[in-house]
């Protein structure tokens, strides 16, 4: 969760931003910068730090005292976190992960390298978490289960024991697999969607479409608009 030296967050959006306050607040790193490529290089500042081009990183905040990690979410099936996260390690630096200190880790649980995971997090025994993963608040990790590399598991989302899921998979919020059900790879679950069945590759399970009520609330509830 915690290291000796400074960091470097690369990206400068929503997810960089939260986990800036996460880890300033609640690990040992202190956040000494934020990069971005240089196409995507919009601002100079963000928090009072150096927003910087990526390609310039290495003479600005060497790999020596630097550790850096990849605050990006799951644009292309998790693979531009996964590109970038190749592009650091290649330039020398150490790869950061934060796990919450709300989060209930398994001492028997393996978790990966540069993985995020937020408060209130369940990880049960057994359980494996791959290299860089994202889990984001409130989940349930059950007991033998694994998720392999560059997955994107949103909030409240359940998965049952002795489950697989598949790399670069991304699981919505409040989605839930059953007992001993393996997600292959690079699979799409939309929120709220239940897995009780295998998958194949590739496979998109968009949410179920909520249609309004042909009464309105201000009917049903006899209110004048």
């Amino acid at each position: 969760m915690s290291g000796d030296k400074d960091l470097v967050i690369v990206g400068d959006s929503s997810f960089a931003e939260v986990a800036y306050e996460y880890f300033n607040h609640d690990s040992d790193y202190r956040v000494a910068a934020f990069a971005v490529e240089r196409d995507f290089l919009q601002r100079e500042k963000l928090f009072g730090l150096s927003v910087v081009a990526l390609e310039d990183i290495q003479s600005l905040f060497p790999p020596a005292n630097h550790a850096v990690y990849v605050a990006l979410v799951y644009s292309e099936l998790n693979r531009v976190r996964t590109r970038l996260v190749g592009a650091v390690e290649a330039m020398g630096y150490d790869l950061a992960s934060f796990i919450s200190p709300q989060a209930r880790v398994s001492p028997s649980a393996t978790i990966g390298r540069h993985c995020f995971i937020f408060e209130d997090n369940v990880i049960q025994p057994h359980a494996t978490i791959g290299d860089n993963v994202v889990l984001w608040s409130g989940n349930h990790i059950g007991h033998h289960s694994r998720i392999d590399n560059n997955c994107f598991v949103s909030s409240h989302v359940v998965i049952s024991g002795h489950c697989s899921i598949g790399a670069n998979c991304f699981l919505g919020v409040n989605a839930a697999v059953a007992n001993n059900i393996s997600i292959a790879k690079d699979c799409w679950i939309g929120p709220g969607v239940v897995i009780s069945a295998n998958t194949e590759a590739g496979q998109m399970f968009p949410a179920a479409k909520t249609e309004a009520s042909r009464v309105n609330a201000y009917r049903f509830f006899k209110i004048r608009e």
